[in-house]
């Protein structure tokens, strides 16, 4: 049977009423249940899908912290056991610090003078653990995985994912070399070559040059992924340990231009007494 010209416009009518009522449906259902979004080649996207933004924010800046009543013991945080931004519980690991790497770390929570709030670059658990967001640019044709954080140094890191190795003489640095590849739907990040002069989270943890940091990304939902890191560092810990955390995802926002040493204003809190209340007047060490 053929329809009438006024019988094929009221169809049209009708589909695209339905188009738009799907759209609504969609867009109004919450971020834990939409799918994941994946890029062309198949792989899990940690991407905006097309025509939209956001970044990921950080679940926790520090990635262990002291026990208070021994302060003695130093455990794990930040890997949680339930979705949520309520009413979490972190799961605690003791830490297998060396004695020096110990004493290094405790004096750190009394002289905060982290080298990120300086305006250095930042590697492992500390170039995750941003302010203001996290960008994960997937560049698909150049093999590479870029990683972008909005606040502090105007610095991002690239994952090598051509499958390429470590090179045999590199220079230390503040990022190190990264390669990766996928299990599955998880990103698996390989890095080795950090200097000293770097911080592995915002608290202090210390690393020496034999730091060799293996990090798994895994996109769980639209809204939310999980962060692990195993750091073994020979040099620091007497053993390998793991720690992690939940980052969320924050729509319609961007990365934006952040200066930090350009024009720097907060002298006062990097090399004196300010009014943060935290004593600054010691030596500058990392």
């Amino acid at each position: 049977m053929r329809l009438s010209r006024v019988g094929m416009l009221q169809v049209s009518a009708v589909l695209a009423l339905a188009q738009v009522i799907s759209a609504a449906v969609f867009a109004q259902q919450p971020d834990s249940v939409r799918p994941i979004p994946r890029l062309a080649t198949g792989e899990v996207s940690f991407e905006a899908p097309p025509g939209q933004s956001g970044v990921w924010n950080r679940g926790d800046y520090r990635s262990v912290v002291p026990d208070i009543k021994e302060h003695a013991a130093l455990r794990n945080i930040g890997r949680w056991d339930t979705p949520g931004a309520d009413g979490l519980k972190p799961l605690f690991t003791e830490v297998p610090f060396q004695p020096w790497a110990k004493e290094l770390y405790l004096w750190r929570q009394q002289h905060e003078i982290e080298p990120y709030g300086r305006c250095k670059p930042t590697g492992a658990y500390r170039n995750i653990a941003v302010p203001y967001g996290t960008d994960i640019v997937q560049a698909t044709d150049e093999k590479k995985i870029y990683i972008f954080h909005t606040g502090g140094s105007h610095s991002f890191r690239t994952i090598y994912m051509d499958g390429r190795p470590h090179p045999e003489d590199m220079d230390p640095s503040y990022g190190g070399h990264s390669v990766g590849h996928w299990e599955g739907d998880t990103l698996v990040v390989d890095t080795v070559g950090f200097n000293e002069r770097g911080w592995i989270d915002a608290y202090g943890l210390p690393n020496t040059t034999k730091l060799h940091v293996v990090e798994k990304i895994t996109r769980v939902d639209f809204e939310r992924l999980t962060y692990e890191m195993i750091v073994d560092d020979p040099g620091a810990y007497t053993k390998s340990f793991s720690t992690g955390m939940d980052m969320r995802w924050t729509p319609d926002r961007e990365t934006f231009q952040f200066l930090c040493q350009d024009g720097n204003l907060a002298q006062e809190l990097m090399v004196g007494e300010g009014s943060s209340g935290i004593d600054r007047t010691s030596q500058i060490t990392p």
